[in-house]
């Protein structure tokens, strides 16, 4: 029977992967250093990991989060030129596809530009009728010129009709091999932010592409027929086909990995979890196992976008950040030694002090590096940077809260001994079992979702039949998506009143989980 999971999490210090049972328990795990080119880290983990299995042909899932994608982003490499298609003419015309986007990310991703006539209202009534025309010369123009095309419309969510129509144009005059990054699949209402993300997907065809075939490639070079999975930003599953087309989505999975993966091993489903690295500390919060979601606009590599992101706060504090002392005092990074921590922390006989040497010197770490080797720093230096760790762990507990009530933190990934047994607001301090591994266990647990968000008319409609269509359009996303049609569960029902239109308009946003199908 194939019931083991392989979870794999690839961060910036190092690259997880664990093995679970059918009862959901660890049993291999490995850690190793994040490579220059993440996929050697990858294939090292894996191997490590498996290496510690009798039996590896139980294995029938594998699950991958990456930072490929937002790497790409950050760094401006690898992105693909996209041709970008705005159907809501005659309105928005003012403010151009990409107007608001970093100069030099602007002049790599975007080609051709255009808005053409088409669009709807909120209530799914045309702007204008659909310029197929328009749509069949902007795809003439992009033949040659771009490697895929963007197209966004006026409240798609609330009708597809009219980015479908313009696909099949695209088709027609570019043929099958031309990409196509349609914005209702991609985010929700809100034009210019949807159409951001949607470009960056289509920007990030290529690298998917080479994250999935590298991801098969291993798993065939170690001789696991297993079904392949990558984790989104919501702490659920995508195939690895929905990961060739949308790859945006599993922008920022790694946290909310760790999140998930949190949850599970200590048993709590409503806590702060912080995330500590070796290069940077993600925090968030989970209400009902799950992330609580940004409700704001989120920037990735400086681009407004609005798809589905934990509400998370990240700072450079790690386990590889670099300690000084000037004629000022102590300071603590942001700059840090990475995946190299191993190797150029002095504890493990390097020359950099790092916070992995704090934590060693102040009691907290253990089993890392040779503490003699510490003998020439002195006690204040200790004091003052693990003092300042303590302080930015403080602050960052309190900002992420949404009340006074004290609640418990959860802390995990490879630099959790920074985390501070005892802080103000907080009930209690949770090391989970296996947290370093979080991350790779949070992969390997990860559930299939769907969700929904329309405009639904409570005048035309009753709000009841208009909340059990969209429970339902969520339920059998989630079914698509992998999901055992018998265990599926509705985590979350979001309206909100459009109290500025009339109609009786309202946004639903609602999201149905579900165990993968054995």
């Amino acid at each position: 029977m194939k019931d083991l999971r392989l979870g794999v999490d690839v961060g910036g210090t190092n690259t997880d992967a664990v093995v679970v049972d059918g009862a959901g328990r660890i049993v291999a795990e490995t850690k190793t250093a994040t490579t220059p080119e993440p996929i050697d880290g990858i294939v090292a983990a894996m191997t490590a990991v498996i290496d510690q299995l009798d039996a590896a042909a139980h294995l029938g899932k594998a699950m991958l989060g990456t930072t490929h994608p937002t790497n790409a982003i950050i760094r401006r490499r690898d992105l693909d030129r996209v041709g970008v298609l705005r159907l809501a003419a005659p309105s928005s015309l003012g403010v151009r596809p990409s107007a608001n986007w970093p100069e030099d990310l602007r002049d790599i991703v975007i080609g051709r530009s255009e808005i053409t006539e088409g669009g709807f209202e909120y209530d799914g009534s045309p702007i204008a009728a659909l310029d197929e025309d328009a749509i069949r010369r902007f795809a003439s123009s992009c033949a040659g010129d771009v490697s895929a095309i963007a197209v966004s419309c006026a409240f798609s969510p609330a009708c597809t009709d009219h980015e479908l129509r313009a696909a099949e144009l695209i088709a027609e005059e570019c043929g099958d091999d031309m990409p196509v990054s349609l914005s209702h699949t991609v985010g929700s209402l809100g034009l210019l932010e949807r159409e951001n993300a949607t470009i960056l997907n289509a920007s990030l065809l290529t690298v998917a592409r080479r994250v999935v075939n590298g991801f098969r490639d291993t798993l065939m070079g170690l001789g696991l027929d297993v079904e392949s999975f990558l984790t989104q930003n919501d702490g659920t599953l995508m195939t690895v086909e929905e990961a060739d087309r949308y790859p945006v989505l599993t922008v920022g999975s790694g946290p909310t990995n760790s999140m998930r993966g949190a949850c599970a091993l200590a048993g709590l489903s409503d806590a702060l979890v912080i995330d500590v690295g070796g290069t940077s500390t993600d925090i968030g919060i989970l209400i009902n196992g799950f992330p609580r979601e940004s409700t704001a606009a989120v920037e990735v590599g400086g681009v407004r976008t609005n798809f589905r992101m934990p509400d998370l706060i990240s700072v450079g504090l790690g386990g590889g950040t670099i300690v000084r002392q000037g004629v000022d005092g102590v300071a603590v990074g942001p700059d840090s030694v990475g995946y190299r921590v191993i190797s150029d922390a002095l504890c493990m006989g390097g020359t950099t002090l790092t916070l992995s040497d704090v934590s060693l010197a102040v009691g907290r770490l253990t089993g890392f590096g040779d503490p003699a080797l510490l003998n020439g720093v002195e006690d204040s230096v200790c004091e003052a940077a693990i003092a300042w760790v303590d302080e930015r762990v403080q602050v960052l507990c309190e900002r992420m809260k949404a009340s006074s009530t004290a609640l418990p933190l959860m802390a995990v990934g490879g630099g959790a001994h920074l985390v501070p047994a005892q802080l103000a607001g907080i009930s209690e301090v949770v090391w989970p079992p296996h947290h370093s591994v979080a991350n790779a266990f949070g992969a390997a647990i990860a559930e299939a979702a769907g969700s929904i968000d329309k405009v639904y008319s409570y005048d035309a409609s009753s709000r009841e039949d208009c909340l059990r269509s969209a429970t339902e359009e969520a339920t059998d996303a989630a079914i698509r998506a992998g999901a055992n049609a018998s265990d599926v569960r509705i985590t979350s029902v979001v309206e909100i009143p459009m109290t500025y239109v009339p109609g009786g308009g309202c946004r639903v946003i609602v999201k149905a989980v579900g165990p993968l199908a054995a």
